[in-house]
C-alpha cells in the first residue's frame, strides 16, 4: 500500500508549514518533507514508515538548528538544492551563469503538486480553484490528510527566482520498490543566455551514518569495494570518461561503521546518467551530512536560450538495513522496466570472442555452433570481425557492412551462417560498437568531420586506435542508425552485443564547436530506443570494455550488460557481487570462459568457472571446439541445471551473507516466495579456520524449515577439489539436513572444506 499525505501548519516561530508524507508499506519505507513559508522544501525523514505522520510538520520544529556565533542569522539547513542565500557554504550544488556572471539564485516556491491524490474542496484556501492537484505554500492553520491512490506516490514543486528570471521545477517520486528519486529541470526566464554547469541533488543524511562505501576498479577488475569514514568536509567520486567507467562506484553509500550486506542502516545514491557524472557526500560543522550527486558539465555544453530548458537525470536514493535491501529495491524497480525479461526465460548465450576473436570463417563458426546447440546453447553471437577491413582492433570500425574477405558473398554469406544459426534453433546475435571509428576505415576518410574533436585541427588522443563518431551530427546519426537497422533486417538478427571501447575525451562537436558528452549521450539512448521500436523482439545489451557503462541511464534501454572483459571465476566472485548491489542477476552476463583464463592466465576448475556463471545471464566465452567430450558433457549438465532454475533468478532476491573469513564468499537467490533458494559457497583463498567455519543463509523464512542439500551438480565431492570423496560432512548427502530458518540465519551451517578457488552449490526446499 502507497498513500501520500499534505498537511499545513505553523511552526513556533509563526513560520507557515506545508509538509508532505509519502510511504510504500509493502517497500517498508517513507520519506517527509517540510516547506517553510515559500522556501524550498528540506527532508526532515527518510528511512521506515512513521507510524503517526500527521506529526511531520512538528519535524521542523524539532530539526530547525539554532543561531550560532560566527556564522549567518540562519544557520545552514540544507533545503533540496541548497544555495548561499540559506546559509550553505559547502560545495556549489547549483552553477548557472548569465552572461558568464554566476546567478546567486534564491527560489521562492509558488505551487507543490502531489501526483493522483485526493484534493477535498474544503481545502479552497491552499489550492487553485481551476486547478485542483496544485496546492500553493499555505498561510493557514488548517492541516489536511490527502491518501493517494498512485502506485507511486509523486511530488512536483514549482519554484522561481523573479528577480534573475530563473525557473525550477522539481520531481520528487517513491517507486514500487521503495527508492526515492528526484529530478529538477532550470528554465530560462529571462533574456540573455543562461549557462548551466552543474546541478546536484541530494538526501539527507543522519549522524550515524558515518562509514561510506563506494567501488573503485580498472580494466578487467571492477567493482572492488573500499571503506572510509565520511568526516567533516567532502567526499566526491567524479566520472568524466563520457561513461560511468571502470572505476565508477555504482553506488554511493553511507551508513551506520561496520554495515555489511545483512546489517546496519544504510542510505545509497546513484545517478541514472551513462554520460559524466558526480556522486558526492558531505559534512560541514554546522550541517546535516548531504549524500547524492548529478550530471558533470563542461562550460558551454548548456546554453539556454529564453523559454529554453534543462533537466537534470533521476538521482536515485535508496534506504535498507544492510546492503541487500538496497539492492533489492534497485531490482526491483529495473524489473519493472522490462517485464519481458520474465515473460521469457534468459536464453543461454554463446559469444564467439574468447573462442575465435578475429578469425571468423563460415565452417568453423557453423562447427562452433554445432557444439553449442548439442551443449544446450539458445543464442549464439558473432563477435568483432566481420565487417569491413576489421582483421585486427586497428582498421575497420565504422564501417558497417559485411566483409568480403572473410564473407565472400557478403551479406548472403553471414545470412547463411545466422540461417543455419536459427535452423539449430538458437537465435543470432551480432557485435556492434556503434559510437567508435578507426581513423583507418571508409568511414573516417569521407567524413572526418563525423569524429568529436577539441579543434579543427587536432584530433583527441586515441584509444585502441579508435576515436568518437558525433552522433549528435544528424547524418552521422542516421549513417550509424540505418546500418544497424538494414542488417538486423536482412540477417535476421535477434540480439546486439554494443560495444563502446574507448574514453570519451575532448568531445567538442564539429558542427556547434560545443561539448557535447550530454548530447552524445541521448543519441547513444535515441538509437538504443530507435533499433527496438523498429525491431520489437530484438535485445540489446551494453557492453564497454566490459563493465565500464552500468548504470540505470542505459538499463532502462539495455536488456543485458557484460559485467566484466574479465571471465576468471576468482576476479568474477568479487565483481558480480557488487554489480549486484544495482543490477538484477537476470541482467548480468556471466560467461563460463576457458582454463587458464584468457585474461589472468590463472588455472581453475571447470566447476568452479560454471558455478560463478550460474546465477546470472548465463553465457559461454569458450572455444568448445578445442574440449574433449568429457568436457562438454559436464558443461551440458551444468546448463541443464541452470535452466530448471532461471525463472526462479529472474524473479527471485539475490542474498549475500556477510562472513567474518574473508577468504569465503556466501551468495544465493531465494524465490520471490521463499520456497525455495540456491546458495553458492566459494572458497577464494586459504581460510584460518580449518575445517571451514560455519556460514548463515539469509533470506528464507524465518518460521519455516527447509531440506538443505547439495545441488546435483556439485554433489560429487571429488569434482569439487575436496579430494578423494571422503567427507564426514554429515549433510552433504540427497537427504540432506532439515533445519528452521532462524537457525540457518543465526548460527548456520557447516560448508565443505574446500581447496583454494573452488565453489559448490547447494539448495533450501521449503517442508
Amino acid at each position: 500500500m502507497t498513500h501520500m499525505t499534505i498537511t499545513h501548519a505553523h511552526a513556533a516561530d509563526g513560520t507557515a508549514l506545508t509538509a508532505a508524507y509519502a510511504e510504500n508499506t509493502s517497500a517498508n519505507v517513507a520519506f517527509a518533507l517540510v516547506f517553510p513559508g515559500h522556501d524550498l522544501p528540506r527532508f526532515v525523514h527518510w528511512g521506515r514508515p512513521l507510524p503517526h505522520p500527521e506529526t511531520v510538520a512538528a519535524l521542523y520544529d524539532a530539526l530547525h538548528p539554532q543561531r550560532v556565533s560566527g556564522a549567518l542569522d540562519n544557520t545552514a539547513w540544507p533545503s533540496i538544492i541548497p544555495t548561499q542565500s540559506e546559509s550553505w557554504i559547502g560545495a556549489p550544488r547549483i552553477d548557472i551563469r548569465r552572461d558568464g556572471t554566476e546567478a546567486f539564485c534564491n527560489f521562492s516556491v509558488t505551487a507543490i503538486r502531489p501526483s493522483n491524490t485526493d484534493i477535498h474542496p474544503s481545502d479552497t484556501d491552499t489550492i487553485r480553484p481551476s486547478d485542483t492537484d496544485t496546492i500553493r505554500p499555505s498561510d493557514s492553520p488548517v492541516r489536511t490528510s490527502v491518501p493517494s491512490a498512485s502506485a507511486s506516490p509523486s511530488l512536483s514543486v514549482d519554484a522561481e527566482d523573479s528577480e534573475q528570471h530563473i525557473g525550477l521545477h522539481w520531481d520528487c517520486e517513491l517507486t514500487d520498490s521503495g527508492l526515492i528519486r528526484q529530478r529538477a529541470t532550470i528554465t530560462n526566464l529571462g533574456e540573455g543566455a543562461l549557462d548551466v554547469n552543474g546541478i546536484e541533488l541530494g538526501y539527507p543524511l543522519p549522524q550515524q551514518a558515518t562509514e561510506i562505501l563506494t567501488t573503485t576498479g580498472h580494466h578487467l577488475h571492477e567493482r572492488s569495494p573500499q571503506r572510509q569514514p565520511l568526516t567533516i568536509g567532502r567526499f566526491e567520486r567524479l566520472s568524466m570518461a563520457g561513461r560511468p567507467d571502470f572505476d565508477a562506484s555504482l553506488l554511493l553509500t553511507a551508513g551506520t561503521p561496520g554495515f555489511g550486506f545483512e546489517r546496519g542502516d544504510v542510505y545509497s545514491v546513484h545517478v541514472g546518467w551513462s554520460g559524466n557524472s558526480v556522486l558526492s557526500a558531505e559534512r560541514l560543522p554546522y550541517a546535516q551530512g548531504v549524500i547524492g550527486g548529478g550530471e558533470k558539465l563542461f562550460g558551454g555544453e548548456i546554453t539556454l536560450a529564453r523559454g529554453e530548458h534543462y533537466t537534470t537525470p533521476w538521482v536515485y536514493g535508496a534506504f535498507g538495513t544492510g546492503l541487500d535491501e538496497v539492492a533489492h529495491r534497485f531490482h526491483g524497480f529495473v524489473r519493472a522496466q522490462h517485464p519481458n525479461l520474465t515473460r521469457k526465460p534468459r536464453p543461454v548465450i554463446l559469444n564467439t570472442w574468447e573462442a575465435v576473436y578475429f578469425q571468423h570463417d563460415y565452417d568453423t563458426l557453423a562447427r562452433l555452433a554445432d557444439k553449442a546447440a548439442d551443449s544446450g546453447v539458445e543464442r549464439f553471437v558473432v563477435d568483432d570481425g566481420w565487417f569491413g577491413s576489421r582483421r585486427d582492433d586497428t582498421s575497420g570500425l565504422g564501417d558497417w557492412w559485411v566483409s568480403q574477405d572473410v564473407w565472400p558473398d557478403g551479406p548472403n554469406s553471414l545470412k547463411s551462417l545466422a540461417d543455419y544459426v536459427h535452423r539449430k534453433g538458437m537465435e543470432f546475435g551480432l557485435w556492434f560498437e556503434p559510437e567508435m571509428v578507426n581513423p583507418d576505415s571508409e568511414m573516417f576518410r569521407k567524413h572526418p568531420d563525423w569524429v568529436l574533436r577539441p579543434t579543427p585541427a587536432r584530433l583527441p588522443l586515441q584509444g585502441r586506435s579508435q576515436q568518437v563518431v558525433d552522433l549528435t551530427n544528424p547524418d552521422a546519426y542516421d549513417y550509424v542508425f540505418g546500418a544497424m537497422d538494414r542488417l538486423v533486417g536482412e540477417l535476421g538478427i535477434d540480439y546486439i552485443k554494443w560495444d563502446h571501447n574507448r574514453l570519451v575525451t575532448e568531445a567538442v562537436s564539429p558542427r556547434t564547436g560545443r561539448p557535447a558528452v550530454h548530447g552524445q549521450t541521448l543519441a547513444v539512448y535515441r538509437i538504443f530506443h530507435d533499433l527496438k521500436f523498429a525491431h520489437p523482439r530484438l535485445e540489446i545489451e551494453s557492453c564497454a570494455s566490459g563493465g565500464a557503462r552500468v548504470d540505470l541511464g542505459i538499463l532502462r534501454y539495455a536488456d543485458r550488460i557484460w559485467t566484466s572483459d574479465c571471465v576468471d571465476p576468482v576476479e568474477r566472485a568479487d565483481i558480480q557481487r557488487y554489480t549486484s548491489l544495482l543490477v538484477p542477476p537476470e541482467m548480468m552476463g556471466e560467461h563460463v570462459g576457458a582454463s587458464p583464463a584468457h585474461s589472468t592466465h590463472r588455472a581453475t576448475s571447470q566447476d568452479l568457472r560454471m558455478a560463478m556463471a550460474f546465477f546470472g545471464h548465463l553465457g559461454i566465452e569458450w572455444n568448445l571446439l578445442k574440449e574433449p567430450p568429457e568436457n562438454l558433457h559436464r558443461l551440458a549438465t551444468w546448463v541443464e541445471a541452470y535452466k530448471k532454475r532461471r525463472r526462479t533468478f529472474a524473479t527471485g532476491t539475490v542474498v549475500h551473507a556477510d562472513t567474518a573469513d574473508p577468504a569465503v564468499r556466501l551468495d544465493g537467490i531465494v524465490s520471490a516466495d521463499r520456497s525455495y533458494a540456491v546458495y553458492r559457497f566459494t572458497q577464494l583463498t586459504t581460510s584460518q579456520t580449518y575445517p571451514a567455519a560455519p556460514v548463515n543463509l539469509p533470506g528464507l523464512a524465518r518460521d519455516a524449515v527447509y531440506q538443505i542439500k547439495p545441488l546435483p551438480v556439485s554433489a560429487d565431492l571429488d569434482a569439487t577439489g575436496i579430494g578423494n570423496g571422503q567427507s564426514s560432512l554429515g549433510w552433504w548427502t540427497s537427504h540432506g539436513v532439515l533445519l528452521p530458518a532462524v537457525a540457518l540465519e543465526t548460527y548456520g551451517l557447516r560448508p565443505p572444506s574446500l581447496h583454494p578457488a573452488q565453489a559448490v552449490l547447494f539448495e533450501a526446499v521449503r517442508m
